[in-house]
């Protein structure tokens, strides 16, 4: 058990409560390599730096931890992994969060959080990204740890894919008031943006982004929305193949090409 290799990332930032409390379970499996960035990376999705150099910094080295920082973007960090620091080892499984709030439904394409997890999945290793419905710095992430533990000894230990990627929201409270785990998929919704404008001291407007999430299917009690309102933890597992196969014949039709 020791001898495994457990990377964690996020997009909260190496200094965040969440990537902490989850470093305390993963080290109980084995090894950890810890590749974060400096700073708060959130709604990055699958970013990645080009048109500027990255800097890596040694932040600690002790009881079988090593963690480094980076100033890019969480799938940087993920790469920064895989093609540099750990580039002779193998991985056994890769972690990202545990993240401060929801990635649930749609919130899965905008999530930092996600996005690193998906990256770690392409390096052929099984990859769970972690988020807590709680954006408090100081949020209590007892019950997640528990959630934790429980799911990586389940994926650690099981017959999974090399690709498998998991999406896993815990959602706030005690661990008494959190009912189980249910395999969920993707809730169908979408979010109505707005900007809310103010003036700086010279007069100049400037912008702030907020909205609201709509829930398409608030009844349906197969997706993680439902999940998570619920009390339950939700688990979804997450493909990058975006192609929308129910529409490729009529399609056809429409194109006259061939399949």
């Amino acid at each position: 058990m020791k001898n495994r290799l457990i990377f964690i990332t996020n997009d909260d930032g190496f200094g965040a409560l969440g990537i902490e409390k989850v470093i305390e379970v993963a080290k109980e499996f084995g090894r950890v390599v810890v590749i974060a960035p400096e700073t708060m990376q959130s709604g990055q999705s699958h970013a990645i730096t080009m048109y500027s150099p990255l800097s890596l910094r040694v932040v600690s080295k002790c009881d079988n931890v090593e963690i480094y920082a980076c100033n890019g973007t969480p799938v940087d960090c993920v790469k920064m992994a895989f093609d540099h620091v750990l580039v002779d080892e193998k991985v056994d499984l890769v972690i990202s969060g545990i993240n401060h709030g929801s990635n649930s439904a749609i919130n899965v394409l905008y999530s930092g959080t996600m996005g690193a997890a998906i990256e770690g999945s392409f390096y052929g290793c099984p990859a769970i990204g972690f988020s807590l419905l709680d954006h408090d710095l100081d949020a209590d992430f007892s019950a997640s740890q528990h959630y934790c533990r429980e799911i990586i000894a389940s994926v650690i230990d099981g017959d999974v894919s090399s690709s498998l990627c998991l999406n896993v929201n815990i959602p706030k409270g005690e661990l008494e008031t959190i009912k189980g785990i249910k395999v969920c998929r993707q809730c169908k919704g979408f979010w109505k943006e707005r900007f809310v404008c103010r003036k700086d001291p010279r007069g100049a407007d400037y912008f702030w982004l907020t909205g609201e999430f709509f829930n398409e299917e608030p009844l349906a009690e197969d997706t993680d929305n439902w999940a998570l309102y619920h009390n339950y933890v939700s688990v979804v597992p997450i493909q990058v193949d975006l192609t929308d196969y129910s529409k490729m014949s009529s399609l056809q039709n429409i194109l006259n090409s061939d399949i």
